[in-house]
């Protein structure tokens, strides 16, 4: 005995619109549906003691630090087993999934959930369109039409993405994400991170659009709204650095000012080229292994934004354990478990380098493109 007639004819019905999310990743358009949507379906068709799922393999292809937070990816194999009389219909899906939280541990759960969730949706698409079967086919002819063949309107949530697409918040009316969206345009530090939040959510900015669309008003007049603040925040970060002198540590007359002697001072950041390359020419402080790469101690100086502490706060590590230190959320902990205190070594270094006096020709104050090109040369050199 295999599946009802009623159950065949759910599992070939078209999918509802409705339940159809989709997101932006990798510049591409992805369309959706929703893991507790396909469970939920699943209870529906088959009944709830009808099937489970087994979860045969799991695999941690990567875990980190990123920034102050900790990060996991899984991979993840499971298996569906619908019961129908006295027939068992297996089916196999492979997903992965991320994770990124506060702690280890809740970066791992949440990965390895979200690998499970993957691997069952997948599985339970190989039934038929309610679980998302009809969103391989391009055409999406497996989808219902709204009647009247009018799109559909959003109902939310609404979700908002970063620019590396890692993190994202959801906002049950349209207003609250364009707000949220307005706030994350004018926090963008640079033009890259600008145009990165806007290519994430451009999809939800046309659907905020459609959601507040009205029979007497065709237009809402969200979408071009936010495309106006999007161009004004562009505008603003392509700005000549004329405009921006005085927050640059430049007079009205194109003096650099020194800030560290300032009433309210900002620490120095020294620049020299001789210095890195001195320092580069040093074994590596932990393994003695040559050559090696001049890296800047981030807990020598309060980093600014796009800025590297001052080149005096350098020393010499290997390949390997430049990159275990940028992998690390706390630097000054990593340190101490090797017994090492780098700060006087880079003071050594700075002295032989610089003379006593610590000066060095040619080190100055560090401009902002400088910086970027620096991290830009130390993170390319980071890698083993």
């Amino acid at each position: 005995m295999a599946l009802s007639d009623t159950q065949v004819r759910q599992l070939k019905a078209k999918l509802d619109p409705k339940h159809v999310k989709s997101r932006r990743s990798g510049g591409t358009d992805l369309r959706y549906v929703e893991g507790w949507h396909v469970i939920a379906e699943a209870n529906r068709i088959f009944g709830f003691d009808a099937w489970d799922r087994r979860t045969h393999a799991t695999d941690c292809i990567w875990s980190g630090a990123s920034g102050d937070c900790f990060a996991a990816a899984y991979t993840a194999r499971v298996q569906v087993r619908v019961r129908a009389g006295d027939i068992a219909i297996i089916r196999d899906g492979s997903g992965s999934g991320e994770g990124r939280a506060s702690t280890r541990g809740q970066a791992h759960d949440l990965a390895l959930k979200a690998a499970e969730t993957d691997a069952t949706k997948r599985a339970l698409a190989t039934f038929g369109n309610p679980f998302g079967l009809a969103l391989y086919d391009r055409d999406l002819s497996g989808v219902r039409k709204p009647r009247g063949g009018a799109e559909a309107i959003p109902v939310g949530p609404f979700i908002l993405y970063s620019a590396s697409s890692l993190e994202e918040a959801r906002f049950e009316t349209p207003s609250d994400f364009a707000g949220a969206l307005r706030e994350a345009l004018s926090g963008a530090p640079d033009i890259e991170e600008l145009f990165a939040i806007w290519e994430q959510n451009v999809d939800a900015v046309r659907a905020v659009n459609r959601a507040l669309r009205q029979d007497h008003l065709p237009k809402s007049g969200a979408a071009p709204q936010l495309v106006d603040h999007f161009k004004r925040c562009a505008v603003a970060l392509a700005r000549p650095r004329d405009d921006t002198r005085s927050h640059k540590g430049v007079d009205e007359k194109g003096t650099k000012v020194d800030k560290s002697l300032l009433a309210i001072s900002e620490p120095r950041r020294l620049r020299s080229k001789k210095h890195l390359r001195h320092v580069a020419k040093q074994p590596c402080v932990i393994c003695g292994r040559a050559p090696s790469h001049a890296h800047h101690l981030r807990h020598a100086q309060t980093r600014g934004l796009a800025l590297k502490v001052s080149d005096e706060f350098t020393v010499p590590v290997c390949a390997i354990h430049h990159d275990e230190i940028h992998r690390t959320a706390k630097e000054e902990a990593w340190w101490r478990q090797r017994g090492i205190d780098p700060l006087p070594i880079a003071a050594a270094l700075w002295r032989a380098s610089c003379g006593a006096n610590g000066g060095s020709p040619g080190q100055s104050e560090e401009p902002e493109a400088a910086a970027k090109g620096a991290e830009a040369q130390e993170a390319a050199g980071s890698r083993p």
